[in-house]
């Protein structure tokens, strides 16, 4: 397989990728854009970053808030019962149990977390009720449902979905644990997106890792890790292995590069040349960051080939394969 991939050559010209609520026309009237980049802008990774990006995008354009937007966005994927890792019918730990794991961020510091939450169907509103409505950025475990509860989301049956219940099934015949890359190991969606103002905003929700130890937390809802907003610089995300994200801060590192004047291709680059050198069993390892930069330039960039990411601005909706290290 080549190291560069090419893009797909989809568009939403006379392409089986047009949704309703994406068109040519949709963007806004005082739409505004840098010479190499364009806003409104959302990127989202892999292929269900496409229904992701249709409904933060009709969502941008009813409230005129990219918060909204990136929430509303990965709420999709959240009910998508084909994908089994978002959303309570993700594939559960080795104990059985599905717990979730969610964070949100603007680019003025406000963010907001849970981890290791059950029989809620959207961590991400969950998460953004913790930015809003309390003190902290992050809450866990049963506190989260505690705060859930109080808060009016209703709890989901503890069941696990019949396509995750035939996936456990099988796997508990050697129970053992060996993720594979592009599979057991990816389906966390990362969403970042800017408006026609500069404004920046990112969301990121996942089961984690199938069979994972039960408590076991990745880096989807640490700050800096999966996720990093600043509306002076930019803003990135992260899928994959969530230990080796962690390990570098990788989201966080990506927009400090790019404080320092990479670009997001670049920063991206980098944040991988930095993720290997840490990471033992390298070629078993899947990770891939987006980033966006205040000025709507773009970067996506993967450890190895099989990474692709979703892009919506007002001239449609593509999918595109990421170029990557390997």
């Amino acid at each position: 397989m080549s190291q560069r991939r090419k893009f797909i050559k989809q568009s939403l010209l006379g392409s089986a990728l047009f949704l309703p609520g994406m068109s040519v026309g949709c963007a806004q009237p005082n739409e505004k854009s840098a010479p190499n980049g364009e806003k409104p802008l959302i990127l989202s990774t892999w292929n269900h970053g496409i229904p992701a990006n249709a409904a933060a995008w009709d969502k941008l354009k009813e409230t005129d808030s990219i918060l909204d937007a990136v929430e509303a966005g990965v709420r999709v994927t959240e009910l998508d019962m084909d994908n089994l890792s978002v959303g309570l019918q993700g594939l559960p730990d080795r104990e059985g149990i599905t717990t979730l794991d969610a964070s949100i961020m603007t680019g003025d510091g406000a963010c907001g977390s849970v981890a290791f939450v059950r029989q809620i169907k959207h961590p991400i509103s969950l998460a953004r009720a913790v930015m809003e409505k309390t003190p902290h950025v992050m809450l866990a475990g049963e506190g989260a449902r505690q705060f859930a509860i109080a808060q009016g989301f209703p709890l989901e049956e503890e069941v696990l979905s019949p396509k995750a219940q035939i996936e456990y099934d099988k796997w508990k015949v050697t129970s053992q644990y060996k993720p594979i890359i592009n599979i057991e190991n990816h389906d966390t969606i990362g969403m970042i997106g800017i408006d026609t103002n500069g404004k920046l905003a990112g969301s990121c929700t996942t089961s984690g890792l199938a069979y994972k130890m039960h408590g076991r937390v990745g880096d989807s809802p640490i700050i800096g890790a999966g996720l990093y907003v600043d509306d002076e610089v930019g803003a990135a995300t992260a899928t994959g292995l969530g230990e080796t994200i962690i390990r570098i801060c990788g989201s966080f590192l990506i927009v400090e590069l790019m404080r320092q004047g990479r670009s997001p291709q670049e920063a991206c680059e980098e944040a991988v040349r930095r993720l290997v050198t840490k990471s033992k069993n390298i070629h078993d390892i899947q990770a891939g960051f987006l980033a966006i930069n205040k000025d709507g330039e773009t970067g996506a960039f993967a450890v190895h080939p099989g990474f692709n990411f979703a892009k919506a601005t007002a001239s449609g909706n593509v999918l595109i394969d990421s170029i990557s290290h390997f």
